[in-house]
């Protein structure tokens, strides 16, 4: 058994500001795989942790979910907002462990069923048709991200919530600040309990959505959520809300950003383009690719139930985890030239959405988007390039690209 091992530079990981340099986190990342894959990170203003970088570790720790638990501790934040959240009584679906997660989770799972993804199929074709055709009509420049791909997949999920298209810039806007309150462009504020507030104003909303729902039920998903039972009961203020939450923002903002991500690979990648423009049925591998390369969800957290060991290295009961997604996807041991943006990869076991009993709710769903959306534009473009510097978003939890200013040309 060896000895904990403190790195340097294993404290990216709790600076946001590194997720926006890819650079000098993958760096650090790469030098952490190598030198100190279980490395103790103890820096101001966060609760300890360690940092867990190497894909075998990862994929060991989501599969023991008895052992390493969500709860209480499932996303890296401050000190401060971990209380804050903690007074509010969040629970989301990445907030319960078993067998809790498992009752909250079928609650909406027919809705991620192969049969559901078939019927919205239909309407997304509908949709990537519309935001192609935008493209088209803007006049062959704009800023990707803010004009396609944040609007696209949030279309795309308050549609299947049953949010009206009236409010889905309000819904955009308290995603952003949730998911950017790191983001000096993006936060509400510079304080923790003003970013909270963006929580709070998001469960005021669903809680008058909630409220209609019961009284009159449609067919939607917020419909199944407001009117969910558990052992006879309606579902709490608190999980109803909570439920709302976690699939209001993670539904549309991790596949945005795989989207706009995927784009500035492909635009850096032509060769890739080209392979992919002129054999669509590519696809599937290249979506998986795109996702691996992107890792919209950089990290989880988990909370050793028991004493342990990780990599050799002695864990205590109570001690936190972070699983690094973004490493793991970029581990020499499990991919092959991990920073080759390869159509092709195969195998591909990223861990983008997960493992375990926690995989990602809507990975289909997610699939679904970015394939179809490629598959629209790609055979209509006849030109593109970036027409600036991408910009990333200061993260420790979830992002990607905030800016993606391109020149192109769509027939």
């Amino acid at each position: 058994m060896s000895m904990p091992i403190v790195d340097d530079a294993a404290n990216v990981l709790a600076d946001p500001t590194a997720y926006a340099d890819e650079t000098r986190l993958h760096t650090a990342l790469t030098t952490l795989r190598a030198e100190a894959p279980v490395s103790r990170v103890d820096v101001p203003g966060y609760k300890p942790f360690w940092a867990i970088t190497k894909h075998a570790d990862v994929m060991a720790i989501e599969r023991a979910n008895r052992t390493f638990t969500n709860w209480p501790r499932p996303v890296l934040m401050t000190a401060e907002s971990d209380e804050i959240q903690a007074a509010m009584g969040v629970r989301t679906l990445i907030h319960m462990d078993d067998p809790r997660h498992r009752i909250m989770r079928s609650i909406a799972a027919d809705w991620f069923s192969p049969k559901a993804m078939r019927a919205m199929g239909v309407r997304i074709d509908d949709l990537v048709k519309r935001y192609v055709d935008k493209m088209r009509d803007t006049g062959g420049e704009c800023d990707f991200v803010r004009e396609v791909a944040v609007n696209y997949p949030l279309y795309v999920i308050m549609s299947l919530l049953g949010v009206p298209e009236s409010d889905f810039p309000l819904m955009l806007k308290l995603t952003q600040e949730m998911f950017g309150s790191d983001d000096d462009e993006l936060k509400r504020s510079t304080q923790s309990d003003e970013t909270m507030n963006a929580l709070l104003e998001m469960f005021a909303y669903f809680q008058t959505l909630t409220v209609a729902r019961r009284e009159n039920p449609t067919d939607d998903l917020a419909s199944t959520i407001a009117n969910a039972t558990i052992d006879g009961e309606p579902l709490s203020d608190i999980d109803t809300m909570s439920y709302y939450a976690i699939i209001a923002t993670a539904g549309h903002d991790t596949t945005s950003s795989s989207i706009s991500g995927g784009l500035r690979a492909l635009i850096e990648n032509p060769d890739q383009l080209g392979r992919l423009r002129d054999n669509l049925d590519l696809m599937p591998q290249a979506t998986e690719e795109i996702i691996r390369w992107v890792t919209p969800v950089k990290a989880f957290m988990r909370t050793a139930a028991e004493d342990t060991t990780v990599g050799g290295v002695p864990i205590a009961a109570g001690d936190s985890l972070l699983l690094s997604y973004v490493s793991a996807n970029r581990d020499e041991d499990a991919f092959d030239d991990p920073f080759r943006f390869d159509i092709e990869r195969e195998p591909n076991k990223h861990v983008a959405f997960g493992f375990g009993v926690h995989f990602c709710l809507g990975a289909a769903l997610a699939r679904m988007e970015i394939g179809k959306f490629f598959a629209e534009l790609l055979p209509r473009l006849t030109s593109i390039e970036l027409d600036g510097e991408p910009e990333l978003t200061a993260t420790t939890f979830a992002g990607g690209l905030k800016h993606l200013p391109i020149r192109y040309s769509v027939t």
